[in-house]
């Protein structure tokens, strides 16, 4: 992972941190009273219990890792505080496929809330580059896999 700032929604930056709590308040102290528990059991050589709350316990501990490493690289944005005539990270995206007039919408957020079944997609995705900069009106072109697909921008909003 590059060592540049990533923004993230206030949401986000709550989502994260609410996640980082609960590993560390719940599910940490939960795995070590299995391992705990498992080693009660005796031999722990051939101890399917223990092996799975060792196995888990490296999970918890790898992602409590991600997550702080991840926090402090961010640089956190509250749309609703965003004014500005130009889409940037943070706002919520109306456009229409110019080819067969499809409407969609979407909110430009960050890598680790991003959501299509939401209507949220990642800042670093194809369309979201392709909208940045850009203002009411302009058309943008987003390559895809089944070729370049055309966009023209109808509104945006920060919220």
């Amino acid at each position: 992972m590059a060592n540049d700032v990533l923004p993230i929604t206030l949401r986000g930056k709550q989502m994260l941190d609410a996640e980082l709590k609960k590993l560390i308040l719940e599910d940490r102290p939960a795995v070590v009273r299995a391992i705990e528990e498992a080693r009660a059991h005796g031999d722990i050589s051939e101890n399917a219990e223990y092996d799975a709350a060792k196995e888990r316990q490296g999970m918890i501990e790898g992602r409590i890792g991600e997550i702080q490493y991840k926090l402090a690289g961010v640089e956190v944005f509250n749309p609703a505080e965003i004014k500005s005539d130009r889409i940037v990270f943070g706002a919520t995206v109306e456009f229409v496929d110019t080819e067969t007039d499809e409407k969609s919408t979407y909110s430009i957020v960050g890598v680790d809330e991003a959501d299509v079944k939401k209507n949220m997609i990642s800042i670093i995705s194809p369309i979201a580059r392709a909208m940045i900069g850009k203002k009411v009106g302009d058309l943008v072109v987003v390559q895809s896999p089944k070729g370049d697909k055309e966009y023209e921008i109808l509104s945006f909003k920060y919220v």
